[in-house]
C-alpha cells in the first residue's frame, strides 16, 4: 500500500471512529434514557416529518410516538409489567416498529419472532422466551396454527388484522388513547433493562433468543448512524426482515436517530428493488451479501442507475460479487462490516477495501480489544500454549475471531448481554485468554487477519451454515428427518454451489424402507423454516461414525452433489417442481451454470 493510500485509509478510519465513538458514549452514560424517550424527543423536533413509510401505513415522527402511546396503554392494561415479555410475529410494515416501542415503553420486552418458522422451530422460539402475550399478523395465522399445540405456558394470542388466530388487536388499538402516559404510571427503565428478545441460531442446536437491552438497542442505532455518517435528509432502503438486528434496529436506527426516513419492504424482490430506491428517492439502502447477489444476476432494470444512493451498508458481501455490483449499480461508496446480534465484536471497512470486513487500527485497538486465535475445528475447542493462554495466529493464519468482554463506558462496544438460555450464554465465553481472569466473546467465526490488518471472514465453526441469510442448525434439521418413518440415520451438512452465497443444505441418509419422498418433503414443509428444508438428498447403505460415534461430515461436504461422482442415488429439491426429483448429469450441468436457479 502506498503511502498516499495508506494515509487515506487512516483518515477513514479516524474519521469513522471518532463519530461512532462520539454518538455512542454518551448513550452509555445516560443512564435512565431509553429508547421510548429519544422517540418522544424526535417527535417533538421532527413532528411531521416521515419517519417509518410501508404499503400498509406511514407514519410521521409524531404519529410512531403516538402510536406507541396506543401500545403501552394496551400492553398495561393487559397485565404486561416491567420485564414481562411480549411475542410479535408479524410481516415487515410500519405498525411494526410502532409496536415494539409501545411495549418497550411499557417496561416489556419484544420477542421478534422469524416470520420463516413454523412447527416445532416456532413454538420453540416462543416458549423459550414464555412470553404473557403473542401478536400473530393475520397473514401469518396459519404458520403459527402449526406451532400452536406445542407452545406451553398459555400465552394470550392477539390478530392483528382479521384471522382465527386471537381476538383483534389492531381494532382495539383504534379505540386506545394516544395521549402521553404520565411518568408516574410508566415503570422507571435504564438502560441496563431488557428490551428484546432477537433470534439467533448460533453455531448449533435450535434458535437462541439474544437479550438485546436498551443500551445495546441505541448503542447499535447510534453507532451506525455515525459510521453512515447519516443526516435528517437521508432515506433508508429497508427489504431485510425486521426480526432481525440488521434490518429491525441497526438500518431503522441509522435515519430515525437523525430525523430522516426509513422505507420498509413487506421482503425483497429483485424486480421492484429499483423501481423502490428511484422511486421513494432513498439515499442508503442495508444489504446482505445474498441480496447483492441476487440483483447482480437480475436483468438488466431501467432504474438501477437512475437513483440517489450515496451509501449501501451491509455484511457478507464477497469479493466476486463487490466490483461488479458497485460498477453496474454506480454505488458511490460500500461500508461493509462485521457484527453479531449477540455478539460484541464489531469491525467496519470505511476505506471500500473489497472483500474485506474491515480492519481495526494500531491506533484504537485498546478500545476495541478483538484476537484470532488458533483453534480446533474438529472439536472447535480454542488451543491453549504451555502457559494456558490462547495461541494468537499470525498474519493470514485462519482462525477464530474473540472479542473481549468489558462493562466500560469508554469502550461501549465491549460489552455482552447474552441469551434468555444462562447455559447457551456461558458456552459463549473464553477465560484466561490473555491475563487470568479475562473473559473473551466467542463469535464462533473463522477469519483470517493480514500483514496489513485487514479482516476477511472464511467460514462459521461446527455444523451450523448459511444458506439465503439465515443460519441452518443441522441438528434441527436432523431432527426433523430422524422422525420421519423409515429414516434410520441422518447426517445432514451444507455444500457449496457454484455462484451461490453459503452453502445449501444436503442430508445423507440410510433408510429401513423405501422413502416416499414427495411425502417427506411435505413433512419438512411442516417441520421446518423453507431455508433450511434440504436442496438434495442423497441415499446411502450406511452412515461412517468416529469412534466415538459421531457423524463424520468432512468427506461428504468435500464430494459435494455431483451425480457423476457419487455411487449413491442424489434427489434435488426442484424449484420449479417443488419436490424432490432424482439428479442426473444435465439436471447438475443447470444448477452449476446457473440456468435452474436456487
Amino acid at each position: 500500500m502506498s503511502v498516499v493510500a495508506r494515509a487515506r485509509s487512516e483518515f477513514a478510519y479516524a474519521s469513522g471512529f471518532v463519530r461512532m465513538l462520539g454518538r455512542v458514549t454518551p448513550v452509555a452514560k445516560a443512564r435512565d434514557r431509553v429508547w421510548p424517550d429519544v422517540v418522544a424527543d424526535l417527535a417533538a423536533r421532527f413532528g411531521d416529518r416521515p419517519a417509518l413509510i410501508s404499503e400498509e401505513e406511514s407514519l410521521t415522527y409524531a404519529d410512531y410516538h403516538r402510536r406507541g402511546n396506543r401500545y403501552a396503554r394496551w400492553a398495561m392494561a393487559h397485565g404486561v409489567k416491567k420485564g414481562d415479555c411480549v411475542a410479535l410475529f408479524m410481516a415487515n410494515r410500519a405498525e411494526y416498529l410502532a409496536i415494539w416501542l409501545g411495549i418497550a415503553r411499557a417496561g416489556g420486552v419484544v420477542a421478534l419472532v422469524n416470520t420463516n418458522l413454523t412447527g416445532p422451530s416456532l413454538a420453540h422460539c416462543v416458549n423459550i422466551v414464555a412470553p404473557k402475550h403473542v401478536i400473530v399478523g393475520s397473514d401469518l395465522a396459519a404458520a403459527f396454527a402449526t406451532a400452536r399445540p406445542a407452545i406451553t405456558g398459555a400465552p394470550t394470542v392477539w390478530s392483528h388484522g382479521p384471522s382465527e388466530a386471537g381476538e383483534r388487536l389492531d381494532l382495539l388499538i383504534e379505540r386506545t388513547d394516544d395521549a402521553d402516559i404520565p411518568a408516574g404510571e410508566r415503570p422507571a427503565l435504564t438502560i441496563e433493562d431488557r428490551c428484546l428478545f432477537i433470534y439467533t441460531s448460533g453455531t448449533t442446536g435450535l434458535p437462541k433468543a439474544a437479550n438485546i437491552n436498551h443500551y445495546r438497542v441505541q448503542a447499535i442505532m447510534n453507532g451506525f448512524s455515525a459510521a453512515m455518517n447519516a443526516t435528517k435528509d437521508d432515506r433508508m432502503y429497508v427489504a431485510l426482515p425486521l426480526y432481525h438486528t440488521s434490518g429491525g434496529v441497526l438500518a431503522v436506527g441509522t435515519v430515525l436517530t437523525v430525523g430522516g426516513s426509513v422505507v420498509i419492504a413487506r421482503k425483497f424482490s429483485a424486480g421492484r428493488f429499483w423501481d423502490d430506491i428511484a422511486g421513494y428517492k432513498c439515499t442508503l439502502f442495508q444489504y446482505i451479501g445474498e441480496l447483492c447477489r441476487y440483483l447482480v444476476n437480475s436483468p438488466p432494470h431501467p432504474k438501477e442507475r437512475q437513483h440517489a444512493i450515496r451509501l449501501a451498508s451491509g455484511n457478507g458481501l464477497r469479493p466476486d460479487i463487490w466490483v461488479p455490483f458497485q460498477s453496474r449499480f454506480g454505488i458511490p461508496k460500500i461500508l461493509e462490516w462485521y457484527a453479531a446480534t449477540e455478539g460484541n465484536a464489531a469491525i467496519f471497512n470505511f476505506d471500500d477495501r473489497p472483500g474485506s470486513i474491515g480492519r481495526v487500527p494500531r491506533w484504537i485497538r485498546h478500545r476495541f480489544p478483538i484476537k484470532v486465535v488458533r483453534t480446533d475445528l474438529d472439536t472447535g475447542e480454542m488451543l491453549r500454549g504451555p502457559d494456558g493462554r490462547a495461541i494468537e495466529c499470525a498474519p493470514d493464519e485462519v482462525g477464530e475471531m474473540i472479542s473481549e468482554i468489558l462493562n466500560d463506558p469508554s469502550k461501549p462496544a465491549q460489552r455482552f448481554e447474552g441469551y434468555a438460555d444462562p447455559v447457551a450464554t456461558a458456552k459463549k465465553i473464553a477465560t484466561d485468554v490473555s491475563t487470568p481472569g479475562d473473559r473473551w466473546f466467542r463469535t464462533g467465526d473463522l477469519v483470517r487477519k493480514d500483514a496489513l490488518g485487514y479482516f476477511y471472514f472464511i467460514d462459521r465453526i461446527g455444523d451450523t451454515f448459511r444458506w439465503k441469510g439465515e443460519n441452518v442448525a443441522t441438528s434441527e434439521v436432523s431432527e426433523a428427518l430422524g422422525v420421519y418413518p423409515g429414516i434410520a440415520t441422518p447426517n445432514v451438512y451444507g455444500v457449496a454451489v457454484p455462484g451461490r452465497e453459503g452453502r445449501a443444505g444436503m442430508a445423507a441418509l440410510t433408510c429401513t424402507t423405501d422413502i416416499d419422498l414427495d411425502g417427506l418433503s411435505r413433512h419438512l414443509d411442516a417441520q421446518l423454516p423453507a431455508y433450511a428444508k434440504p436442496v438434495f438428498l442423497r441415499l446411502k447403505s450406511d452412515i461412517e461414525v468416529t469412534g466415538t460415534f459421531k457423524l463424520k461430515k468432512v468427506d461428504l461436504v468435500g464430494e459435494g452433489f455431483d451425480p457423476s461422482r457419487l455411487a449413491d442415488p442424489v434427489f434435488f429439491l426442484h424449484p420449479v417442481e417443488k419436490r424432490y426429483v432424482r439428479l442426473d448429469p444435465d439436471l447438475y450441468a443447470a444448477i452449476v451454470s446457473g440456468e435452474i436457479r436456487l
